[in-house]
């Protein structure tokens, strides 16, 4: 009995793989990667200890540096338009400012029928999620699931939004952005369908209020500051002398450092959303900090000082929730066996100013707004440790996820396809230059309209609005970029070159001279 079974079970066995061959396909279709867009909102590379900056060596961020150990650290990923509405449509359409139609902030609401990237990636059979901050003053388009918070958001107790009802969650924003994610992830393995998850952190966005679980972690250190906090603007134009965004009279003792002298001011601040227990835990850590300060009678230069220690503390401690974040969802990746086929993307929205020029917030073409972050890994594509110094831009993410994901690039998009940069060969034709062009004037700290190209070692840039200004820096020369050499005649031939070059770029990207003019607010019908 036993024999005639086995016989049996061969010939069954036999004759079911001489089905499977016949139905075979000859080429095995591969399995789609997932792919986890992490962005927060205003996080310098200063910040992030991969980057090795001496701020991050006092406030590290060790789940962020997993990503780059385990991956590509990127040291010259530039966004096309430094604020954040813009570019949030930039990483979604690959497209430039003027051609996906989202200049500025609060000016227009993004256009969601238009072509984004996880449209095509859902199209494609991707199940498509962003949690968190959008930032684009209409509802999310291309998404199976979103839930977002209105506008800016909240630190504590935020509302979120779904498109069906508007809820208060208790808690701290970045903490409920990741359970939300993680338990999005929880309910996608139902489908069995390859996803796209971007998770958006409101964190570390001004007012930079720390969560719980932060509140005075750095209270003991005191952060190194810039070589340029007191930067005078000699040497440059009008643009950075009439800016409105220095630590010294733009950030706020009361609504940016929480130096209120009565409790009024938190019951009609954001912070009025806390309860009892958070506030307690707050007040236990600012109250002896506002009494000191009261105090002090601090002024000038020491006040200076003191405001951006304050600042760096703030700023940190939100970081440092976002980092943790990031460790949880790496460890749910590994704990499902996820991590072996999912793309893990760090990046910011831009980069921000920690004091260098004496500032805070972004705009200027300046590298610390100019350059983002960017951390990538792919196991078994990207090697572990790897390092990145050719420009790439946020315009370049969607058409690499989309290569990632076996579709085609759609002919209208503008940036450039990562995956040879991803496996460590940099195409011989990519670029050597980048276009910039800040639309937000007037607005919000008074940055004046500006475009230009930075090559791998010049910066040209144009101001148009109100004036028709000109600089011209020397990244290995001047570093920090406080001499504008336009009108140096050692520098007359490279200036040329960089205009021709200039021009060039304009061209390529559908943008010029006097379509930047027709969007000046007096040009507008």
């Amino acid at each position: 009995m036993k024999q005639q079974l086995t016989s049996k079970s061969l010939a069954f066995l036999t004759l079911s793989a001489g089905i499977s061959a016949c139905n075979q396909p000859k080429t095995e279709k591969p399995t789609l990667p997932n792919i986890i867009f992490i962005m927060s909102d205003d996080h310098a590379y200063q910040a992030i200890g991969a980057y090795g900056d001496t701020i991050s060596k006092l406030a590290p961020t060790p789940n962020i540096d997993q990503i780059a150990a385990e991956g590509m650290r990127f040291d010259r990923c530039l966004v096309t338009n430094s604020i954040s509405g813009p570019s949030r449509a930039c990483i979604l359409t690959g497209k430039y400012s003027h051609k996906n139609g989202f200049l500025q902030n609060e000016a227009t609401p993004f256009d969601g029928s238009q072509q984004t990237f996880p449209k095509l990636l859902q199209k494609a059979g991707y199940s498509t999620c962003i949690i968190g901050k959008w930032h684009l003053d209409s509802d999310p388009t291309g998404f199976s699931y979103w839930e977002i918070v209105p506008g800016q958001g909240d630190y504590y107790n935020p509302e979120f939004k779904d498109g069906k009802s508007n809820q208060t969650d208790t808690g701290y924003v970045t903490e409920i952005i990741t359970q939300k994610s993680l338990k999005w992830m929880e309910e996608q393995k139902k489908t069995g369908n390859p996803f796209l998850l971007m998770v958006h952190h409101k964190a570390p966005h001004r007012n930079w209020q720390p969560g719980p679980r932060e509140l005075g972690m750095y209270k003991d250190v005191n952060f190194p500051e810039p070589a340029t906090l007191f930067d005078d603007y000699s040497n440059r134009g009008i643009a950075e002398n009439e800016q409105d965004m220095t630590i010294d009279k733009t950030m706020l003792l009361v609504e940016d450092l929480k130096m209120w002298t009565d409790s009024t001011w938190k019951t009609t601040s954001s912070l009025g959303r806390m309860d009892n227990k958070q506030k307690e835990k707050w007040d236990s850590y600012y109250n002896p900090i506002i009494e000191k300060n009261k105090n002090s009678k601090l002024t000038g230069k020491d006040l200076v000082k003191w405001k951006y220690q304050r600042y760096m503390h703030d700023y940190l401690e939100c970081v440092a929730a976002v980092d943790k974040s990031v460790g949880e969802i790496l460890k749910y990746l590994k704990d499902n066996g996820l991590d072996k086929n999912t793309i893990v993307v760090y990046t910011s929205d831009q980069g921000f100013y920690l004091g260098e020029h004496g500032w805070f917030d972004k705009r200027f073409m300046f590298e610390q707004s100019y350059r983002t972050p960017l951390l990538i890994k792919w196991n078994g594509v990207i090697k572990p440790g790897s390092i990145n110094n050719d420009m790439v831009s946020n315009i370049d993410f969607a058409e690499t996820f989309l290569s990632a994901a076996g579709i085609e690039i759609p002919k209208d998009m503008q940036g450039e396809n990562m995956i040879d940069i991803l496996k460590g060969n940099t195409p011989k034709n990519w670029r050597k230059s980048h276009y910039y062009h800040y639309y937000e004037y007037p607005g919000y700290h008074s940055v004046k309209r500006h475009y230009g190209i930075s090559s791998e070692q010049y910066k040209l840039m144009h101001y148009y609005y109100n004036i028709d200004q000109w600089e011209l820096y020397d990244f290995k020369s001047d570093p920090l970029e406080m001499i504008n050499l336009y009108d140096n005649p050692k520098y007359a031939s490279i200036k040329n070159e960089l205009h021709k070059q200039l021009k060039e770029l304009m061209l390529k990207y559908g943008d010029s001279d006097s379509l930047a003019k027709s969007f000046l607010p007096e040009n507008k019908k």
